[in-house]
């Protein structure tokens, strides 16, 4: 009796792992027989090879000293919106580049292979800050912020707080309704941009009795009072400013408001996802610049007569972690072809993310190996890779968060 019970779990187990299995590699209605991965559109390849031209000649030359200085030269900024680069998603009415969203996460992953810090700046501010005026603000707003974060006003997304960081929605910031406006009070901490920032995307409380419920998202300008307060000094992605944002009695009008009162909680929710691929793309980046600095010198660099790349245990080394950085990219790439396919990715972002923070240790560490002496100076980009990758495990929910989100959508899946 029990082996038939068994035999029988055992079959259905079987056959939900097989629909499921078949509902992840379904092909598409909107995209026909499926390809590679890799196979990008014209319009895709372009942006790629266009922002690897950028990289490597706006931004490489700067990086050591921006390291140095903690702090983003702004004519790096000014380029980057120059290049059409910060408007990748927005649509040409709005002055953008009505792009792909895969064509920003490439964009991301080029600036990421020269310098994360760059990167993140053009991560935020298109993932995340683009992204919400794009789906939940009403067409006033839009019309209103969308041209100037297309060319000239740098956003920044405004959650997390002292108490409030992997448990989010347990954010202090009040929100009071005074007539036609509503006035904001609290402080933000670890927000990305910030000292650079006009435009504020700020989620805040309206009433703290309604929990998550309450959570609200306003647009707020820099010129409404906002306070840039201390700025972090920072183990890596130095250049990327990192603050504490203040707002004492800041006036908002009420028309400021993203989406409904009440619904910033499914607005930070739902953008994180896509902001978690972002991040995910950025750490492909930081590892693959890593690997490329370090492999010429393995086949320079003589011992005992070989060169250093030719030793077998070398060899196992580095072939492993090229694997790793193709599987994040795999990763990474699959997460946002779901996005654009309007399907169910966030268990794919979550896994993206964790794995490709992961692997950018790796990567960056085992390079600093493979250089030796000359890996740990400051002399070659390495240092600075090792450094910067530690944030990846951190930011837009730690690595503890997505396997947690990974847990709940399995458990979910399977259980259902």
């Amino acid at each position: 009796m029990m082996r038939s019970v068994l035999a029988s779990a055992a079959r259905t187990t079987c056959a939900r792992s097989a629909h499921l299995l078949r509902a992840q590699f379904s092909t598409s209605k909107h995209t026909g027989a499926p390809g590679s991965l890799y196979s990008l559109s014209e319009e895709e390849t372009m942006m790629r090879d266009m922002v690897t031209q950028f990289a490597r000649t706006t931004v490489q030359p700067k990086v050591l000293s921006m390291d140095e200085q903690e702090k983003m030269d702004p004519s790096i900024i000014r380029g980057l919106f120059d290049a059409g680069l910060m408007g990748i998603e927005t649509p040409a009415d709005f002055g953008g580049a009505e792009a792909s969203f895969t064509s920003a996460i490439l964009a991301i992953e080029e600036l990421a292979r020269i310098d994360p810090s760059v990167s993140v700046l053009c991560d935020v501010h298109n993932t995340l800050v683009n992204t919400v005026f794009r789906t939940y603000a009403s067409r006033e707003l839009q019309e209103e912020y969308l041209p100037k974060l297309a060319t000239d006003k740098l956003g920044c997304f405004c959650l997390s707080e002292a108490g409030a960081g992997s448990d989010a929605f347990a954010l202090q910031t009040r929100a009071r309704r005074d007539g036609d406006e509503y006035v904001l009070d609290g402080t933000k901490m670890w927000i990305t941009n910030s000292a650079e920032a006009d435009v504020f995307l700020v989620f805040a409380t309206v009433d703290p009795a309604l929990g998550y419920r309450g959570i609200t998202c306003f647009v707020v300008d820099r010129s409404m009072g906002v306070k840039v307060a201390k700025k972090e000094r920072k183990l890596g992605i130095r250049a990327s400013s990192t603050c504490q944002v203040e707002f004492d009695s800041v006036r908002v009008p009420a028309s400021n408001v993203v989406g409904e009162v009440g619904r910033g909680y499914k607005i930070a929710i739902e953008i994180l996802n896509e902001g978690r691929v972002g991040i995910a793309a950025q750490m492909v980046g930081l590892a693959q610049g890593a690997f490329d600095c370090a492999m010429p010198y393995l086949f320079q660099r003589k011992q005992f007569g070989s060169r250093v790349g030719d030793f077998q245990a070398m060899q196992h080394q580095y072939a492993q972690i090229a694997v790793d950085i193709e599987a994040a990219r795999l990763l990474t790439y699959n997460a946002a072809r779901l996005k654009e396919e309007q399907r169910p990715f966030a268990k794919q972002a979550a896994m993206a993310k964790l794995y490709a923070s992961q692997v950018a240790e790796r990567a960056s560490s085992r390079a600093v190996e493979w250089m030796g002496g000359l890996g740990f100076t400051r002399e070659l980009p390495l240092e600075k890779f090792y450094r910067d990758c530690k944030i990846g495990a951190i930011y837009e929910g730690t690595s503890n968060i997505q396997l947690q989100t990974i847990a709940k959508i399995l458990a979910k899946e399977y259980q259902d």
